[in-house]
């Protein structure tokens, strides 16, 4: 150990801080990892007259520098002399002449053991080999930095445990693609030149460079210039990282970081950005670039630069950009296509027939009053607006548009996996084995208390604990909470739709008892828009909660590993958002109108609340209507507004918390300029990707599971999209601590996320084409029962009639003011008619119907599937090009292999064939010495009798 705890001169020291902000105070050695944590210093007391402590004891900074020993035989020695440098102050204060022990308090007690957790800890990371810098603690209370630095000999060690892959010597030319393919790939480089972001990129895009997993035995393969650029600052603290995770200490079985940040003896851990983002000095580094070029709303027409996200955040995040790139790119065709199918509607309205005989006020259509009592008799053409309306959108474009998005959704899950695979490649993650995970602090604190209750911590069974897990009857409770909790969620969703449902109801009726016409006039309008309002609030309510609820059940359920926590979390969070986000959706598309009853024998709710019924014109507008309002507004509100709002919060939040803190003790020594560390530490600390995958999901199910009846969705979806790239590019390099580099080579369980709600879609749309719509009516009735073969008389065909005479006493209509004589209304629905036998019954036209939309369903689903596959089929997971390069790539690397062995040898003989004619040379010139000194010793037979003629021999 060298000047493990450097103590300053007596008197006031200040810091000297690298210039930087981003090295130790030597201005050489790179803080590659930070740790921080809040102190409280418990001060001794005095007795008078007694000679004061030493001034200068603890005011001054104190810096720990290991020399990356990690040898068995020093460790000892180094330990024990670092517990007697580090708890020298508790040693010498009890004992200074005037100072008394003072019993601690319990708060006291707390701190004292996170103190020495603390001193515990970090002298395990210098018998790690890492090298720390510690800030003085000189005040009574306040926020303390631990810098920490990885040299080579750690970097390298580690770098080859993890088997993390580097650049080599060798590089290898990357086969083009040829003919067509490749001039319409130049053309397309030229035409989008604008739009490529500023970015440095590698000087020849046609050479690789040939990596392979860091081994410090084949050191000389590797392109090392500069052992301290050759490993990045994302690698370097990749690397810190993992010591961190697995140093543990002695009190409390902490096993690595995170437990110790579980148990508040640190606040924090986190690597540092590569300094501030935006300013007047001309230093440009990674951060900067990434703002200028990626993370302002003043780019979002140009591309990502994905290689430097990757580079800079980890290949975890960078493949969650690449993929929310893509999804938006491959918005852009849908998006255009339901603006053709939007404007198709809008050009055909007019020639659209059943809406024409609707709003004909001609067509003497006199309907059933909406509700019993106090609604009249009615004109159909009253309804015109309604009926115009729905055309937009319940059209015969709307069957093809659906097809389409099913096609789209297998074409862009295709497409991913192939630029999946071309990412892997490129950022050497083909082959990426995975890690084996740390096991999540809670997951040891469980399994401690499970130890110390059947008091097997003994030291004989100490191998056996090693062992010890938590088995399925420990998890059992928490299994039995997550179906309880889930099930009762949902039910709380259901809950909630339903008391829509019946302010819908509730408030029909008491409009309806209205005195002003206008108001009775829109009664459906007023009620339907403060629904889907009130209807919204509560899924940005129950959707903050479910979140929480989520980790909440996931936590107790104690997973082993962060991946598998993430995984469990990622479902239970999904269900809960997907049900309480399309509940309200499937209620109209499905539900609503279907069990009102007939005339004279309606279905009741309460007593005289009838059930709502679809408007005239069918559900599909209504359904349009709480679609596009729930999505816009999930999509404002809560994907923007607090994806902006909230972190800026917690950030002023935490920032004047730390100035309270500061104005109660003004520290005399603290540089006047904040370090990287203070301004990264004031940022909210990465929580992890579930948040920004979650929302996009959603809205991928928006855009596919209900297109039918909202055209425009992909739309709004675009738009949205290109505000929230930039939002999160935002957000990562501005509002977030620096988060730590993941390898990942695809982008998990979301793939298979994508894939369910893309085969869900074409089932739902299917049952919207032909349950919600009147698709399948109009079609039953211009090839079945027209006269002609058009839709003429369409509207006639699908409305029943009923005598009122018929309506039960106290439902008829008081005080009619309706022009004529009424005998009978007219209804919505296949039944035969009063003067019928079997009145009322439903029609042979029903049951004909019924099977026209079943039979829909069976071969739109059963022709959209076989399509999908056949998709999949034709494109490739693996690109032709990728799949060679990899192939070239293995044998380029054997070959490199064996060039570098084959050289190596050369040297070794070239080295052994020198030093053999070193010693022949030599051998030479003792022989010829001895010769002339033996001539006078020669035997009569010619043979060398001396000794020294014996030796030469030899």
């Amino acid at each position: 150990m060298i000047n493990n705890y450097v103590e300053g001169t007596q008197g006031p020291v200040k810091d000297k801080a690298s210039p930087s902000g981003l090295h130790f105070r030597d201005s050489k050695r790179k803080v590659d990892y930070v740790l921080a944590y809040h102190y409280r210093r418990r001060l001794a007391r005095h007795e008078p007259g007694a000679a004061s402590p030493e001034p200068g004891r603890g005011s001054a900074s104190v810096a720990l520098v290991s020399n990356g020993g990690t040898g068995k035989g020093r460790a000892e020695p180094q330990q024990q002399q670092q517990q007697d440098d580090g708890q020298c102050g508790l040693r010498e204060w009890p004992g200074l002449p005037g100072l008394e022990l003072v019993e601690l308090s319990p708060l006291d007690a707390l701190e004292e053991e996170r103190r020495l957790q603390r001193e515990e800890y970090e002298r395990n990371l210098l018998e790690a080999g890492l090298e720390i810098e510690k800030d003085p603690e000189n005040k009574s209370q306040g926020l303390s930095f631990v810098r920490i630095h990885a040299p080579w000999q750690v970097l390298s060690r580690e770098a080859e445990l993890l088997k993390i892959k580097m650049p080599t010597k060798k590089m290898y030319e990357i086969t083009e693609e040829k003919g067509i393919l490749k001039t319409l790939n130049e053309i397309w480089c030229k035409l989008t030149e604008p739009l490529q972001p500023q970015v440095p990129q590698q000087e020849n895009t046609k050479m690789k460079t040939l990596s392979y997993p860091f081994s410090r035995e084949k050191i000389y393969l590797y392109n090392i210039k500069d052992k301290d650029t050759f490993f990045d600052n994302a690698t370097r603290s990749r690397i810190v990282r993992e010591i961190l995770k697995r140093t543990s200490t002695k009190a409390r079985n902490s096993m690595g970081i995170g437990t110790l940040i579980a148990n508040n003896v640190y606040d924090a851990a986190y690597p540092l950005h590569d300094g501030e983002y935006e300013g007047q000095n001309d230093d440009v580094n990674e951060r900067k670039l990434l703002y200028q070029e990626w993370a302002r709303y003043g780019v979002f027409y140009k591309f990502q630069p994905i290689d430097l996200i990757r580079k800079y955040f980890g290949e975890k995040i960078g493949l969650y950009f690449a993929w929310l790139g893509l999804y938006t790119e491959f918005l852009i065709p849908s998006s255009v296509v339901g603006i053709i199918v939007f404007l198709y509607g809008c050009i055909t309205i007019e020639s659209d027939i059943p809406s024409r005989e609707m709003c004909d006020q001609r067509n003497a259509f006199t309907m059933c009053p909406l509700c019993d009592k106090f609604c009249d008799y009615w004109n159909l053409s009253s309804a015109c607006g309604t009926a115009r309306a729905s055309h937009l959108f319940d059209n015969p474009a709307t069957v093809f548009f659906s097809i389409f998005m099913a096609l789209w959704a297998t074409m862009f899950l295709e497409q991913w996996k192939r630029l999946q695979m071309r990412l892997s490649y490129f950022w050497d993650l083909t082959g990426l084995e995975e890690e084996e995970e740390h096991p999540r602090p809670e997951y040891e604190n469980k399994l401690l208390q499970k130890k110390l209750k059947n008091k097997n911590i003994t030291t004989e069974n100490s191998n056996e604990n090693e062992k010890e897990k938590l088995t399925w009857s420990d998890r059992m409770p928490g299994y039995a909470a997550n179906f309880g909790l889930i099930l009762f969620m949902i039910m709380l969703t259901f809950s909630a739709v339903f008391g829509v449902i019946v302010y819908r109801i509730t408030t029909a009726a008491a409009l309806s008892f209205s005195t002003n016409e206008t108001t009775r006039s829109n009664v459906r309008v007023t009620v339907t828009a403060t629904a889907v309002i009130i209807n919204l609030v509560v899924v940005l309510i129950l959707d903050e909660i479910y979140g929480a609820v989520a980790k909440w059940l996931t936590e107790i359920e104690i997973p082993k590993t962060e991946k598998t926590f993430e995984e469990r979390l990622i479902l239970k969070a999904f269900l809960l958002k997907f049900v309480n986000s399309y509940a309200s959706i499937f209620y109209v598309a499905f539900f609503k109108g279907r069990f009102v009853g007939r005339p004279g024998r309606y279905v009741y709710m309460f007593e005289g609340y009838r059930m709502e019924e679809c408007a005239p014109g069918g559900c599909l507008m209504e359904l349009c209507i709480q679609l596009s309002i729930i999505m816009l507004g999930k999509q404002l509100i809560q994907n923007n507004l607090f994806e902006i709002g909230i972190p800026k919060l917690k950030k002023l939040l935490r920032k004047l918390k730390d100035e309270r803190t500061v104005l109660k003790e003004m520290d005399t020594n603290k540089s006047k300029d904040p370090q990287q560390w203070d301004l990264d530490y004031i940022l909210e600390p990465f929580t992890g990707l579930t948040p920004e995958y979650m929302e996009m999901i959603i809205q991928f199910g928006f855009v596919t599971l209900f297109v039918a009846s909202f055209p425009l969705a992909p739309v709004f979806a675009l738009l949205n999209n290109i505000i929230e790239v930039r939002l999160d590019a935002k957000k990562f390099v501005t509002e977030l601590r620096r988060p730590d580099t993941v390898r990942e080579k695809d982008i998990g369980i979301w793939y298979n996320i994508l894939s369910v709600i893309g085969k869900l879609s074409v089932i739902i749309n299917a049952f919207v084409i032909a349950v919600t719509s009147d698709f399948i009516p109009r079609l039953m009735y211009q090839y079945a029962y027209s006269q002609d073969g058009t839709m003429h008389g369409f509207i006639n065909h699908t409305l029943s009639y009923f005598n009122v005479s018929q309506l039960k006493a106290g439902t008829q209509p008081e005080n009619s003011l309706f022009a004529q004589e009424v005998s009978f209304c007219r209804f919505k629905d296949y039944r035969e008619p009063p003067w019928s036998p079997h009145q009322y019954e439903l029609s042979k036209q029903y049951w004909a119907v019924l099977s026209a939309r079943l039979a829909f369903v069976i071969l739109f689903q059963n022709l959209v599937m076989f399509l999908s596959v056949l998709v999949d089929w034709m494109i490739p997971d693996i690109p032709k090009d990728i799949s060679e390069q990899i192939k070239k790539e293995k044998t380029v690397l054997v070959d490199f292999f064996l060039k570098e062995e084959h050289e190596k040898l050369k040297l070794i003989e070239s080295l052994i064939a020198r030093d053999k004619r070193k010693r022949r040379s030599g051998a030479k010139s003792k022989r010829a010495r001895a010769a002339s000194f033996s001539q006078c010793h020669r035997s009569p037979k010619g043979s060398f009798t001396s000794f020294s003629s014996q030796h030469t021999v030899v």
